[in-house]
């Protein structure tokens, strides 16, 4: 079955079809690294892990540095800020922020799936007082099929309360209306002098053709300044046009102030897979 197919009947599963698929999958893998003692005390067994790679604790803990990595050179992270991770999945990016920011720091994550939630704040808010994480009952396709709208989510945070705030593959699994709630929510819990870094499949006019055709890893179904993977799964994976995400950006009130493209379609010399776009209040 090539890629393509398979994605197809990903998507036709439901969330928690496509939860017990991962565990089932994993579990000769997770009972072979339990017997082996390959495991971390802060990464999950892979079956649990929904989002990204579940390739074991060594390569869940390189992405995590990864990540860390990132936001240290692109939004030059401290120790000491103060953090909102949104859509902390299960700690990926946390457990590398464990080692790296300070007990004077503060480190917020919230997230739609209970069980990573959950998983988060067994292991490390428990180990970690400065680190605290939100389970949202929000509707998404792919992970939560509660009711309640991400266009109705407004942020449990005070105005202007976080230095940095971030999200590794969270845009690219929500429709435009929702990512542009979101947007505005940033703006406001953000400082004045604060910095914004989150991922996107971004195309312009020049690579549009590009991304609709592609076999491997292509957004075929057509939106008003946007594209979709799968037309039933709208929160599969979506692709925004450049333009349209500076004008979501403008209504928000923030400015993007890099964009450095991944090589999910070909980027030579990328820093990430998905696209990062770096952004703060105007």
């Amino acid at each position: 079955m090539n890629k393509k197919n398979f994605r197809k009947l990903w998507y036709s599963l439901s969330a928690k079809q496509r939860f017990w698929v991962r565990y089932l999958y994993y579990l000769p893998a997770d009972l072979k690294d339990r017997l082996k003692g390959n495991r971390n005390k802060y990464v999950p067994p892979r079956g649990a892990i929904y989002t990204g790679s579940a390739a074991g604790a060594e390569k869940f803990l390189a992405s995590s540095r990864h990540q860390l990595d990132l936001l240290k050179s692109e939004v030059d992270l401290q120790p000491t800020d103060r953090v909102l991770d949104i859509g902390s999945g299960i700690g990926r990016t946390a457990i590398s922020l464990v080692e790296y920011l300070t007990p004077e720091a503060r480190y917020e994550g919230f997230d739609v799936v209970k069980s990573g939630v959950d998983w988060c704040n067994k292991k490390i808010g428990r180990d970690f007082p400065n680190f605290n994480f939100t389970y949202v009952p929000l509707f998404n396709d792919l992970y939560n099929n509660s009711k309640r709208k991400a266009t109705d989510f407004e942020f449990p945070y005070e105005r202007a309360q976080f230095d940095k705030v971030y999200s590794f593959s969270v845009f690219t699994h929500m429709m435009v209306d929702e990512i542009q709630h979101y947007l505005m929510e940033i703006n406001r819990v953000l400082s004045d002098q604060g910095q914004a870094m989150s991922t996107f499949f971004l195309y312009d006019d020049q690579n549009e053709s590009q991304i609709a055709t592609d076999e491997g890893f292509g957004f075929p179904v057509a939106g008003d300044g946007f594209r979709l993977m799968n037309s039933k799964v709208t929160s599969g994976n979506i692709a925004i046009h450049k333009s349209l995400l500076e004008q979501m950006m403008a209504k928000a009130g923030l400015q993007i102030t890099q964009i450095a493209d991944g090589f999910w379609k070909g980027t030579q010399d990328a820093k990430e897979y998905q696209d990062i776009v770096v952004f703060k209040k105007k």
